[in-house]
């Protein structure tokens, strides 16, 4: 049996992780957790830098992890073996996987998204969940979005439940933070056309054209968009609800326009090749 490198839970190292917990110490390191293989899986493909790999192999739950494992150590990481003991107080889920990452903190500037063509793109303002923000990624990545943008944030997109909530497409759709009008500027300056999703929308969403160049912006529940983004939209579209609510989880809100572009754009692109 194999000695781990780390066998107290009071190791150095442990108490380093469980501080990157706290967003404060992760800008200060610029890094950040990962942690589950599929998380970590996407993180690869995505080409993040993995600094260490700490492993738990009695913690593993499929026969792909110890693969998985050598394909982070052949990017260069430091592979770092924990007993159990340390490994569950290093982690931050109710189920460990034997799979946790420190990661070097990538660039998110609005200049990484390519905003040419016909983008797709969706635009969360302020919003303060994590498991929400974590639910748009996933949520834009499905949906083919060029880009997510995340504007005015209250959350750190590096938070390890936005990591887990995203399943780790926080790697594979490309994103970006910005302030509201630094993403607003960049928009119009592309020619982008900005749906606004408010409840106070002057056409329902799915009465409107969301086949060109297009940023559905969506806002906080608590809040909803601020006055930059209402009154700088070219359009206020609004979901509509034939119930006793009046609004709906900011993340669902998000799904249900981006999969309604996907729609019309699936159904356009079908015209076209018939055409």
């Amino acid at each position: 049996m194999t000695v781990p490198d780390i066998s107290s839970a009071a190791n150095p190292r442990i108490k380093a992780l469980v501080r990157l917990r706290n967003r404060r110490e992760r800008d200060a390191a610029g890094r950040f957790l990962i942690e589950g293989y599929r998380e970590l899986a996407r993180a690869i493909d995505g080409g993040v830098s993995i600094e260490t790999l700490f492993t738990c192999p009695e913690l593993y739950l499929g026969d792909n992890d110890v693969g998985l494992a050598a394909r982070v150590v052949a990017t260069g990481a430091e592979l770092v073996a924990v007993a159990e003991e340390p490994f569950r107080k290093a982690s931050y889920r109710d189920r460990p996987e034997g799979l946790l990452a420190v990661a070097v903190q990538f660039p998110t500037g609005i200049d990484r998204l390519d905003l040419t063509g016909t983008p797709l793109l969706l635009v969360a303002e302020g919003i303060e969940k994590p498991g929400n923000l974590g639910t748009m990624l996933r949520t834009a990545e499905a949906a083919g979005a060029t880009g997510v943008i995340v504007a005015d944030a209250t959350t750190d997109p590096f938070n390890p439940n936005v990591v887990r909530a995203s399943l780790g497409t926080l790697f594979t759709v490309p994103l970006a933070i910005a302030a509201s009008a630094e993403a607003l500027g960049a928009l119009r300056a592309a020619g982008i056309r900005v749906v606004a999703t408010t409840p106070a929308g002057e056409a329902a969403h799915f009465a409107t054209d969301l086949t060109g160049p297009t940023a559905l912006v969506v806002g906080s529940e608590q809040y909803g968009l601020s006055t930059a983004w209402l009154e700088g939209a070219d359009q206020r579209i609004v979901i509509p609800m034939p119930g006793s609510v009046d609004s709906l989880n900011a993340a669902m809100a998000a799904g249900i326009v981006l999969f309604e572009a996907v729609r019309q754009r699936a159904i356009a692109s079908s015209a076209d090749d018939t055409g």
